[in-house]
């Protein structure tokens, strides 16, 4: 039990902290290096993805840590939290949203829903940016689905 609510801390903290760092960092003094997100015809690896490794070793690290005590580890179950984030920010954010590497599809409301969300994010390629910053916690209200013919 509270190795889950160390999870969720993980996960939900990340949340918080990729908006943080997302709106105030990536869109201000690391913009040289996400900008390659924001530019179209980047190829199959962008200057940006050098953010994921850095999550991903702090995850790794957190995980590495607390691994001898793992079921009552704050460090571990933090880290395991980063990690699911930073599994489900890859499904959706880049296969399903950006459909970069293997394209994902999917008919599921929620991922459309982030991916409508997301779309706003990059309606330019400026500095400025638009929100929603992060992945998962914007007003969902604001990205109703559009009815329509043709698939999403």
């Amino acid at each position: 039990m509270l190795l889950t609510v160390y999870i969720l801390l993980g996960f939900s903290g990340m949340e918080i902290i990729s908006y943080c760092v997302h709106r105030w960092l990536f869109h201000g003094v690391l913009w040289k290096i996400h900008e390659s997100h924001h530019t179209p015809n980047h190829g199959l690896f962008e200057a940006n993805d050098i953010f994921s490794l850095v999550f991903a070793a702090i995850s790794v690290g957190l995980i590495i840590a607390g691994a001898d005590t793992m079921f009552t580890s704050p460090a571990f179950g933090i880290g395991a939290g980063i990690a699911l984030y930073g599994v489900l920010y890859f499904i959706i954010h880049d296969l399903f949203t950006h459909k970069r590497f293997i394209p994902f599809k999917s008919d599921n409301w929620f991922m459309k829903l982030v991916r409508r969300a997301h779309q706003r994010h990059h309606q330019d390629a400026g500095k400025k940016g638009h929100e929603p910053y992060g992945l998962f916690l914007f007003p969902y209200d604001r990205y109703p689905e559009k009815k329509r013919n043709r698939q999403d």
